[in-house]
């Protein structure tokens, strides 16, 4: 299929426009006429500086994520030393910010990849707002795929993103849903390992653990629905064979009957194994996703329950 990252429109900036070499001679061209309607970040930078070559590339990239909400242009301090000397740089990297003629903002010294991606949204502010990255705008395209069935698309795309940003939540969450949908667990397991530590809580990740969860336990207990149904009918109060039983249906995709067993073990005891039916029903609450029609409609029976 297309490559989606990076093949949109950039607000009426070509990606190459976006970021440019300047001197002196061009300063005012380069960045006092165009800092009239959009902000124009300017690079002092030289060839022997180490922190240089690290800022460099990041800054470049994380304006063209802004889609022409910021120009740059790079300036060698060593080629262009009149100039250095009437903005009084005294070290480099120096990195200042022009919108309407006149400097806005700067900073000196090589920075993360997240404090650049404020800085260039600060300034994006002053001219308008940007339009989606085009990271955003895949994400988004694997999302719809998703909504039609069509999850092999939507794990090219979400592979597409990974390549970009082999961190991004969104697209790890996303591929473990659709590995999941194909029935590919094991490799789920291992796309949702790579999700970075400090971002277990995300929602995104959140979800996709849920999902993988319930098809692992759906698997177990795959086969086995006919046989599970005949322990609950002989003893209501086998709540293990319910809630195995509840697992089954809802990796098979009979999610409403599921969601019914586990509220028939809460109706009976809702304390069984430190609530296990509970804990199972906000798991699939997770992998449904708070919005869908059946966990809001199972939320309001279980406080029925829970507090009648």
């Amino acid at each position: 299929m297309d490559n989606l990252i990076g093949a949109g429109a950039t607000n009426g900036a070509a990606p190459a426009d976006l970021v440019k070499d300047g001197s002196q001679q061009t300063f005012k061209a380069d960045v006092i006429d165009p800092s009239m309607e959009v902000p124009v970040i300017v690079d002092f930078w030289a060839p022997w500086c180490g922190p240089c070559k690290q800022l460099g590339p990041l800054l470049e990239k994380v304006v063209k994520e802004a889609r022409g909400a910021v120009r740059m242009v790079k300036i060698n301090v060593d080629e262009n030393q009149a100039l250095a000397g009437q903005l009084r740089i005294q070290s480099i990297p120096a990195v200042f910010a022009f919108f309407q003629g006149r400097p806005v903002d700067a900073f000196q010294g090589a920075q993360p990849e997240g404090q650049l991606k404020a800085f260039v949204q600060r300034l994006s502010k002053l001219g308008g707002e940007p339009g989606p990255s085009p990271i955003d705008e895949a994400i988004e395209h694997a999302e719809a795929a998703i909504e039609t069935g069509d999850h092999a698309t939507a794990t090219e795309i979400f592979g597409q993103v990974l390549e970009h940003e082999p961190g991004h939540v969104k697209a790890i969450g996303g591929m473990v849903r659709c590995l999941v949908a194909l029935g590919e667990l094991d490799q789920a397991a291992e796309f949702l390992g790579q999700a970075p530590k400090d971002k277990q809580g995300d929602p995104a990740i959140a979800a996709a653990k849920a999902q993988l969860d319930v098809a692992m336990a759906g698997q177990k207990a795959a086969g086995q629905s006919d046989a599970l149904r005949a322990r609950v009918d002989a003893d209501p109060k086998d709540h293990e064979a319910r809630i195995e039983l509840a697992q089954a249906l809802f990796a098979t995709g009979d999610k409403e009957g599921a969601i019914d067993q586990l509220l028939e073990s809460i109706r009976i005891n809702r304390a069984h194994n430190e609530e296990a039916a509970r804990k199972q029903l906000v798991t699939f609450f997770e992998a449904m996703g708070p919005m869908d029609p059946l966990t809001l409609s199972a939320r309001r029976r279980l406080s029925s329950l829970l507090f009648s």
